[in-house]
Order: C-alpha cells, then structure tokens, then sequence
C-alpha cells in the first residue's frame, strides 16, 4: 500500500508536471513478482495502485498510465539488457542488499536482476527525464550504465536519460525509525502513513513519532525525527522552512504532531474520496489500463525492434 513518502516524494510531483511533459506512468507488476505473490492478491493490488494514482491527480487525458505485464516489450527488453550486463554492476545495487539480506543464495534471479527490468521500463520509451526519489539513483545511474555500453558498441540506438528529483520530502523517513526511509514493507505498524489510513490512525502514528529530547523546533538534520516530521509538514503545505520554524516557535512537540495530523488528514481526504469512487467502478480502471498500454504499445514495439536489429535478432 502507498504511504505519504509515496506521495510526496513522488506523486505529487508526477500530477504537477503533467501539463509541462508527455508522462507515462507504469504499475509494475512483473517487479512485485521478483517475490512470491498470491495470484489473486497480485491482481488486487495492481488495481489498487491503478486506482491511487489516478485519485492522486494521474489525468489519462494527459498521462498514459498502465500495467507493466500488458506490454510484453518490457520484459523481452530486459533479457537483452541482462546480457549486456556485468554481474558486478547488479551485485553492487544497494537495495538487492538490503532486501536480500544474508541469505543471498535463495533468493529469486528475479531480484538480483530486478535493476535492468528497470533499466527497460525507462529505455523502451526514449525518455529522457526520469523523475524518482534519491534512494533510486543508483538504478537509473545503471540504467544510463547500459545504455551508453549498448550505444558504444551499436551506435546511438538509446536515449540516455537524466534524472529528476524532487527538492522537498524527496526522502521521508520512517515515523518509528527516522534514520531509515519510510517503507511499506517494514512490519511495525507505526512506520508509516498510509494514503488510506484513517484520520485517527494517522493522528495515533504521528503521536507515537520519534523525536528527540531537546525543545526547538527546528530543520536539523542532525535531529532526524524532528526533521522527518517537518518535512512532511512543508512537503503538504509548501510553506517555506522559515516561515515553519517561526509558526512552530514557541511550541511543543506535542503541538507539532497533532496540527501535522490535521494537515496530513486534511491533505488525504480529497485523495480518499476519490479512490473509494474509482474502486467502486473497477471497469472503469480495467479501461484507463487498456487505453494506457494500446497507446504506449507502439512506441515500446518500435524500440525494441530497433534494438533487436541493431544487435542481429528478428
């Protein structure tokens, strides 16, 4: 499920640069699968974002929005950049790391080379902006790896895309554990904010916030709860930090979490109301996919023919 670190640091930047760009937004299905999924679960879910996305502002008149596996140049794509891809460049990725923790030799191949299905989600669509948190720099620095190795040796048959991030909550960080970006996957139920949580769950999590013991508020980063939560605060509202500190001088922490609550709950309802619209027609959703990947299915097909040429497939 998204959460606010989702939407800051990434939608909300996505809905506002729609009427600037030509944006293709993807719900990446054959990723998830790189860990064992429950069929029926997969296919909810793939709605469920489908459906965030759109409530959070995604117009398909301007955008096209769709899911990975209905293009199947995605991952035909990705076979070829594995193979033009050195294994020390993927065992290097830090979140293959992370997630594949100590026991690295039963986890899927589909993890390790989770990076250059990546790698084809961007190439296969001559993109040459890619807007993404900072914890993703390191797949599009591979990304941009591959495709100037396959243009040194092919010719100019990629586009090398540069990347896009946001300046403010590009990076927010867990309500229980602020040294660690905050995360779906992490199991305390108090880590993150959830884009449908209820507004007394959402003022629950962030009463129970880390902070520190000193009294000022402050944009310190060398006080990372603090910091996380005014963050959150100024990516919802776009006050600057100045005019933040001077609001909350004076004040306590107490006083910080709960009118960070009213914002976040304040923020969400338009997104919730929208949502529970969107879910309760699931045809209607089923539709924006299919219109999304008819569109985007040529440009991907011409890609990959072009590449498959270059190399003396097809």
């Amino acid at each position: 499920m998204a959460h606010v670190g989702n939407y800051l640091g990434a939608f909300k930047h996505w809905v506002a640069s729609q009427d600037e760009f030509e944006n293709i937004f993807c719900v990446v299905d054959l990723h998830a699968i790189t860990v064992q999924q429950d069929p029926e679960t997969l296919r909810a879910q793939t709605r469920i974002v489908a459906a965030l996305l759109l409530a959070a502002g995604i117009d398909p008149a301007k955008s096209a929005l769709f899911v990975q596996s209905h293009i199947g140049a995605h991952a035909e794509l990705a076979w070829i950049l594995n193979c033009f891809t050195p294994m020390g460049w993927l065992q290097r990725m830090t979140q293959f790391k992370e997630k594949a923790g100590t026991d690295r030799a039963s986890v899927s191949t589909g993890l390790f080379t989770y990076p250059t299905l990546m790698a084809a989600d961007i190439l296969l669509y001559d993109i040459d902006l890619v807007p993404i948190g900072d914890d993703q720099r390191q797949h599009l620095e591979l990304t941009r790896d591959l495709a100037q190795r396959i243009n040194s040796i092919y010719g100019p048959i990629l586009v090398v895309p540069e990347a896009s991030i946001p300046p403010v909550a590009a990076r927010v960080m867990g309500l229980d554990d602020p040294t660690k970006k905050m995360s779906k996957s992490e199991e305390s139920g108090g880590h993150a904010i959830l884009l449908l949580d209820s507004p007394d769950d959402v003022a629950r999590k962030l009463s129970r916030a880390t902070t520190d013991s000193q009294r000022d508020i402050l944009f310190d980063p060398k006080r990372p709860g603090v910091f996380n939560l005014l963050s959150i605060y100024r990516g919802f509202t776009g006050q600057p930090e100045a005019d933040i500190e001077d609001h909350f001088k004076g004040k306590g922490y107490g006083d910080l979490k709960r009118e960070l609550a009213e914002v976040v709950v304040e923020a969400l309802r338009p997104l919730q109301e929208r949502y529970h619209r969107l879910m309760s027609e699931p045809a209607e959703i089923d539709r924006i996919l299919a219109e999304g990947a008819d569109r985007l299915r040529p440009i991907a097909a011409a890609t990959l023919a072009r590449v498959m040429g270059k190399i003396g497939l097809g």
